[in-house]
């Protein structure tokens, strides 16, 4: 094997560093644990985005049109999955308890691969039931704890200037995925696009690893400073402090509501593109093609402003304008949906709004939880991103449809007022940040 030439080798990384930060505020030491937690979220939502057209797919076959009761499973199953999590995240330490949750779920889908295999027509149709909703748990799970290790590594000064970049490693996945599946769906069985989606969180699995060894150089000290000891010890604590800790702490609740709201609205806008398609598309081809175009769009938008934009808009407007962008944009597009619902509105709000959240809220809303104990970073975290979260679409599937029979407009208005309190929720949450990340160190439960 030819050597290589060490003055290439030299001259090499900082070539590499002055390309990154053409895109990202980055320093050299900090390029390393960048690109393993870009593989970490690309594998992760390659996986998830594998997983996505068979699970439409199962839906279709099974019947399942009941959205009020699908996200009352959906609910029950974060309930039910973020007690054993946090018995975890109590008894070991991080670089346990998360390879250990990535490879339950590994299980969980390479079981559904070998009962997909076994099934007879019948029992494929109860698998898909089954399967429609763990696939709604599996994602906001998987990327949860994904995020609960990012504000754990990283400082709040370097979640600002980080998080956006990251995010597009989420994206770039999200596109692979969809990719995947579109071009093997065709020549494969499902059971193998399954094994593939396996495999992938053993990927996740190994970039975890990879994480817990540059945390020291990361956070510049030796590991065997005491704080990097206790970073990786169990955290203790109780298992329902993830739930006690968000009702005792002002920050989190506000944390809770900001995220609710946003789930709420999506869930009204969800609701209302279900009407909007059904009355301008006649056949399920067109669609499913539109659905389409406004997935590759907002692929598209949410990849050029994480790469470019992200961490500018943070720096230089803060974290309690950044929070804002969003609830605003969704009083301005729901204001103009009651006025002219039409279809070409109606895509402009979805793209602008899922490509803001992604490339702009997601990044800005972690770094709430960067000055927050590292009990909150993971259990209250967890708690919020997937019970919170599902508690949001359940209610808002709930009172759209009930505000629907008095007219779309009612809904509409509804989802301004919402946004309004959003918007408020949002600057009290940054400003708060603020103070909260000056301070010396964070009391638990704030």
């Amino acid at each position: 094997m030819a050597q290589s030439d060490p003055s290439v080798a030299a001259a090499s990384p900082p070539l590499v560093y002055r390309l990154l930060q053409r895109l990202v505020a980055i320093r050299p030491d900090e390029a390393h644990a960048v690109f393993w937690c870009w593989l970490y979220i690309f594998a992760v939502l390659s996986s998830y985005y594998i997983m996505r057209p068979i699970r439409e797919q199962m839906g279709v076959a099974g019947g399942v049109n009941n959205l009020k009761w699908l996200f009352a499973g959906t609910l029950a199953g974060m309930i039910v999955l973020n007690l054993p999590f946090s018995y975890l995240v109590k008894t070991l330490p991080r670089s346990r308890f998360i390879p250990l949750t990535y490879r339950f779920f590994a299980a969980n889908i390479l079981l559904f691969a070998v009962a997909l295999a076994l099934a007879d027509p019948a029992q494929t149709i109860w698998i898909g039931r089954i399967f429609f909703i763990w696939i709604s748990v599996y994602n906001l799970f998987v990327i949860s704890v994904f995020w609960q290790l990012n504000v754990d590594l990283f400082t709040p000064e370097q979640g600002k200037r980080l998080f956006g970049f990251i995010a597009a490693g989420a994206t770039i996945g999200a596109m692979a995925g969809s990719a995947i599946t579109a071009s093997l769906a065709r020549f494969v069985s499902p059971t193998f696009l399954l094994v593939g989606a396996a495999l992938l969180l053993e990927v996740a699995v190994f970039s975890v690893g990879r994480l817990a060894r540059l945390s020291p150089a990361l956070h510049r000290h030796p590991a065997a400073d005491p704080q990097e000891k206790a970073a990786e010890r169990p955290l203790g604590g109780s298992v329902i402090a993830g739930i006690s800790n968000v009702l005792r702490s002002p920050y989190l609740l506000v944390v809770s509501a900001f995220l609710l709201l946003f789930a709420i609205t999506s869930t009204f806008l969800y609701v209302q593109q279900a009407a909007i398609v059904r009355d301008n598309f006649a056949d399920r081809a067109t669609q499913t093609e539109f659905f389409g175009t406004i997935d590759f769009a907002v692929n598209t938008l949410t990849l050029v402003v994480s790469l470019f934009l992200t961490g500018r808009i943070i720096k230089y407007i803060g974290i309690p304008a950044t929070l804002a962008i969003l609830p605003v944009l969704t009083m301005v597009g729901f204001g103009a949906l009651a006025l002219a619902p039409t279809l070409a509105v109606f895509a402009v709000l979805q793209v602008t709004r899922r490509a803001g959240d992604y490339a702009i809220t997601r990044p800005a809303r972690e770094v709430l939880f960067t000055v927050l104990p590292r009990e909150d970073r993971y259990k209250s975290k967890g708690f919020i991103d997937t019970v919170v979260y599902r508690l949001g679409d359940q209610v808002g599937v709930w009172a759209v449809s009930e505000l629907n029979l008095l007219g779309s407009s009612v809904a509409a208005l509804a989802a301004i007022a919402l946004a309004a309190v959003w918007l408020v929720s949002g600057l009290w949450l940054g400003y708060r940040q603020r103070t909260l990340e000056a301070a010396p160190a964070p009391a638990a439960g704030d």
